[in-house]
């Protein structure tokens, strides 16, 4: 994936959303309030949730390590932490950027293919969409009284409502011009590639299947519920941070993750914006004020940004200097 005109102004556009979700999530609040609400915040919690988070990473990079192990790749877990926070930090430029950048960071590294690394990926966020969606169902089941006004208001009514102004067999009309597309591309990119589309097809395949070939499934799983517990412990350690959610337990912190992780997966940079407004949605539920709920959100989404700005900017660093340390050595060699 190259950095061309296009790929810019896609960054552009995806910025602007970002920017204008956040300002109509901040626009007639007492800004100077919320601002002094993060001044005073006590960040030795703020300092506890970024930790948190960053045991999520740790897991996250031995998770994906499993899947490369089950199909015979020999990633170590430095390789592969590296490469899921320079693929977050290459996130907050370019949504879904990062995939393809920690992708690439495990190429270069490990010699793995390309296609192969997308595979394990992809599934790899099969689980995750799988987590949102189980923690979607959990709170829908105990926190139901709480949280059903709001998905009836705001959620479904409007969905109702430009779900009736569609026409839907434009719609129908153009998801079969969509379906001829693909089918014509991948019968055209097999004519004019051939053995190099089937490897493809191929290093794919092997990435996908690489959760069934697993010899460990437990394990795999509680690093899998062991990430969505951190990221919950996250936002329930931030509550301490400022007085307005002090009070607030473990249900509400749970509600949030839920809130943000539909938040994080908008197209949009590191989820700004829509991030704040979902967090801060989330904890008007239980009483705080929507003020408040955005100095919070601010200073979750503040400490976690900065996480990946600092980890992730190392990270590159280190792979960038073992990359040039290696060339060097192998020029040596060659002499």
């Amino acid at each position: 994936m190259t950095f061309d005109l296009k790929t810019a102004l896609k960054f552009i556009i995806l910025f602007l959303i970002g920017i204008g979700v956040l300002y109509l999530a901040f626009r007639g609040q007492d800004l100077e309030k919320i601002w002094q609400e993060i001044k005073t915040a006590n960040y030795f919690w703020v300092i506890i949730s970024a930790v948190a988070v960053l045991i999520a990473h740790v897991l996250r990079a031995l998770r994906w390590r499993m899947l490369y192990q089950s199909i015979h790749y020999d990633v170590d877990f430095w390789h592969a932490y590296h490469a899921v926070m320079i693929g977050y930090l290459a996130n907050l430029a370019l949504p879904r950027f990062g995939e393809i950048g920690r992708c690439s960071v495990i190429r270069k590294a490990a010699k793995v293919p390309m296609f192969a690394s997308i595979g394990t990926v992809i599934t790899e966020r099969l689980f995750d969409v799988v987590m949102l969606f189980l923690t979607s169902l959990a709170m829908l089941i105990f926190q139901y009284d709480i949280v059903a006004d709001f998905l009836y208001q705001t959620i479904y009514l409007n969905l109702a409502k430009k779900l009736n102004a569609v026409n839907y067999w434009w719609l129908v009309g153009f998801s079969a011009v969509i379906l001829l597309l693909i089918v014509v591309s991948i019968y055209f990119l097999r004519q004019k590639f051939g053995k190099k589309f089937l490897r493809i097809f191929v290093s794919l395949r092997q990435g996908f299947g690489s959760y069934s070939k697993l010899k460990k499934k437990g394990l795999f799983l509680t690093y899998t519920l062991g990430i969505w517990a951190f990221y919950l412990l996250s936002m329930y350690f931030a509550f301490s941070s400022i007085p307005s959610t002090s009070d607030l337990h473990l249900n509400a912190a749970f509600t949030a993750i839920v809130f943000s992780g539909f938040a994080m997966a908008a197209p949009v940079q590191g989820g700004i914006g829509v991030f704040h407004w979902m967090v801060a949605q989330s904890l008007v539920l239980y009483g705080i004020s929507f003020k408040d709920g955005l100095a919070y959100s601010t200073i979750i989404h503040s400490s976690q940004f900065l996480l990946i700005l600092v980890l992730g900017s190392l990270s590159l660093f280190f792979i960038l200097t073992k990359r040039d340390v290696s060339i060097l050595k192998a020029d040596h060699t060659t002499r």
